[in-house]
């Protein structure tokens, strides 16, 4: 659908029978048109593509770039291949295109640094193999080729009848970018800000030391922004950047005094303190062991990020017992 006038919505399923689906934009300009994300790398999303173009009245050639906002499957899988139907170029932050290659073609090393990471952090051994491997299945959806244009944080990326700056907002993933179109007041977020979910943000090999306040500085400077519409990666298009940024800050609160309350009879593993905490609020809590093993995966690199943080602000300290990390509350 177009959404407003110019920008047209295209809603890419999920392999594998998941009931979600990506968002990505096709922004109309006098010198081209702007794609923003391109889903998973399937036939089927391919053909959803395609019957999303032309219910919108566009073609396959009217793509002139296709912007990447970060190399997440759902974001970045179909983008080589959509490059050859449309002729296009793809963009993308240089820092997210130097994880291409170790994420996705030579990913042995990544394996095994997040095995360690897991193991290092108090995952039992009857779970560390399926948690390691829990996301291998997604790198058939992904055809990783580099980007024919990288970019960086400030750049200009104009269309002829709109202009956007890039914004880098390093957290869910060191690269992500924003687009902002000053005029018209758009923000292009990706996986930044969601309007019903909060994005995950976990400590990992390719995240940076600090990932979650790398995300609250992103998260505020966007804050700072006159938006009129936000086109977020995954769910509805809205326009209360402000109360949204609001509540995901206060989520984060919430989950520290959580974390925080978990530690307060003495040392804990991340992987403990994650199972003692309750996930997925949006869906009314759920329990750490109900949940999928890459679920698990991702609340046990989010309780990391947390407890990170907390370190940084002076709340948590941390030793090494044996070769696994056991923090501590200082209040």
């Amino acid at each position: 659908m177009e959404v407003v006038s110019g920008v047209h919505r295209i809603k890419l399923p999920f392999p594998e029978g998941i009931p979600e689906y990506t968002n990505v934009y096709v922004v109309e300009g006098s010198r081209g048109n702007i794609l923003v994300d391109s889903g998973w790398g399937s036939s089927e999303v391919l053909w959803a593509f395609r019957e999303g173009l032309r219910e919108n009245h566009l073609k396959f050639q009217d793509i002139n770039w296709i912007v990447i906002t970060h190399i997440h499957p759902d974001h970045y899988g179909l983008a080589s291949k959509l490059k050859e139907f449309c002729g296009a170029e793809v963009v993308m932050h240089r820092v997210e295109a130097g994880l291409i290659n170790s994420r996705y073609k030579d990913f042995a090393g990544l394996l095994k640094q997040i095995e360690e990471e897991l193991s290092r952090n108090g995952v039992p051994q009857f779970e560390l193999s399926k948690l390691t491997e829990a996301s291998i299945w997604m790198r058939q959806f992904v055809s990783p080729d580099l980007p024919d244009v990288m970019l960086d944080d400030g750049d200009r990326l104009s269309n002829g009848s709109f202009e956007f700056e890039v914004l880098r907002t390093p957290g869910h993933s060191p690269g992500h970018i924003c687009l902002y179109e000053p005029r018209k007041k758009w923000l292009f977020c990706g996986d930044h800000v969601l309007f019903k979910t909060t994005p995950h943000v976990g400590f990992h090999p390719q995240s940076g030391d600090n990932p979650l306040g790398d995300y609250i500085d992103s998260l505020e400077r966007l804050e700072a922004l006159k938006a009129n519409f936000i086109f977020p990666g995954h769910g509805p298009v809205f326009n209360s950047l402000k109360l949204r940024a609001a509540e995901i800050l206060h989520h984060h609160e919430q989950r520290e005094r959580a974390i925080i309350k978990a530690m307060s009879s003495g040392f804990r593993t991340a992987y403990r303190v994650a199972t003692e905490i309750p996930w997925k609020p949006e869906a009314g809590g759920i329990a750490f062991k109900d949940l999928a093993p890459w679920d698990r995966r991702l609340a046990i690199l989010e309780t990391i990020a947390h407890l990170r943080l907390l370190m940084v602000e002076g709340k948590v300290g941390k030793i090494d017992q044996e070769g696994i990390s056991l923090y501590l509350s200082k209040d």
